[in-house]
């Protein structure tokens, strides 16, 4: 785990009482060894919340979704800390932050907002790239709207940051996933979530196994995955649910951000963000550089990452056009992944 995640381990504290605790000095490489699966032993608050802190240069915040964990950026984070500052954190629940229980943390979006506020105050970052991806988007975005004049420019790649367009048919697996007591035992109990996104989440070729141990490696009890199915309930669909005025109120609050430069990177067979959610940003963003991928999935990374990544270092060097969509390129590399050769 090790080859494909050399990170140095880094922590803050959210909630009540809130105090930085960095861990190991930045940049050092080593391997994140203390608590990997983020257990804890966490009280009513604060709790850690992990990150990574790598580079330095200009800062770029990637923000992960559901059911993955800052371990989905893994390539784009060493790719990237050659020049810049890269901070990838971890929420509450997932990858290696702590895992509390509901008594102790209440899993919604809005104490996922505050968590990612605490983090960019905490850290002083200006002049932010933003990356968001799936739930990413979502909580990413929401703050970015309220602190327009801290963000530089934004990559979005397969996610949303406002209601659920008309056209769109929820999906039956998201929706049983929500039902009360089955929704549970698959989710927390079977680890279906989990698993079913590591085989349907990529389309142009499988997960390798290394790869799929990586997701699955937070999520290993029914304690443990928590997060993934409070965030499946946190899904805002109604507007009794309880995220649903943020997620309103950030779909209104988007034209703050209009004259942000902007790069889409989308895969057309995500069964859950698909031609919808991307018809939506195109919409409300008609100036962003757009990279349609037809043949891959919701997890664009693994799919594409050897085509993506070197899109999003053109996008930061200011190297593109002017919002002119382009297709993106028919996949040239053989099916193990070229960014790194160990994680086969």
């Amino acid at each position: 785990m090790s080859e494909l995640y050399p990170f140095a381990p880094h922590y803050i504290e959210v909630g009540r009482r809130a105090a930085h605790n960095p861990g190991p000095a930045r940049g050092t490489g080593a391997a994140a060894q203390d608590d990997p699966k983020g257990a804890g032993t966490a009280g009513p608050g604060p709790h850690r919340m992990h990150y990574v802190d790598e580079g330095q240069g200009e800062p770029v915040l990637m923000v992960h979704g559901n059911p993955s964990w800052s371990f989905y950026y893994r390539y784009l984070i060493a790719e990237l800390a050659s020049t810049h500052r890269v901070i990838a954190p971890d929420h509450i629940g997932c990858g290696r932050s702590d895992k509390p229980n509901d008594d102790q943390y209440d899993y919604t979006l809005s104490s996922r907002l505050s968590d990612l506020g605490t983090l960019v105050d905490t850290l002083d970052l200006r002049d932010i790239t933003l990356v968001v991806h799936d739930w990413g988007g979502m909580i990413g975005m929401a703050w970015a709207a309220q602190h327009a004049d801290r963000i530089a420019r934004l990559v979005v790649m397969n996610t949303a940051a406002f209601p659920l367009p008309v056209s769109k048919t929820f999906p039956t697996s998201l929706r049983l996933a929500r039902t009360p007591w089955i929704g549970a035992l698959l989710v927390r109990g079977a680890n279906a979530f989990s698993r079913g996104a590591i085989r349907y989440c990529v389309t142009r070729r499988p997960m390798s196994k290394a790869v799929a141990a990586g997701y699955l490696e937070p999520y290993d009890s029914w304690s443990h995955r928590i997060a993934v199915h409070r965030f499946v309930q946190d899904i805002p669909l109604e507007e009794s649910d309880r995220a649903y005025p943020i997620v309103q109120a950030t779909g209104e609050a988007l034209v703050h951000l209009a004259d942000k430069p902007m790069l889409i990177c989308w895969g057309l067979k995500d069964f859950v963000f698909d031609r919808h959610s991307l018809d939506e940003w195109v919409r409300r963003f008609p100036g962003a550089e757009v990279r349609r991928f037809e043949d891959c999935g919701h997890y664009i990374l693994e799919d594409a990452g050897e085509e993506i990544i070197p899109l999003i270092r053109e996008f930061l060097g200011g190297r593109m056009g002017n919002g002119i969509e382009q297709p993106a390129s028919q996949p040239s590399r053989s099916p193990e992944h070229r960014l790194n050769p160990t994680d086969g």
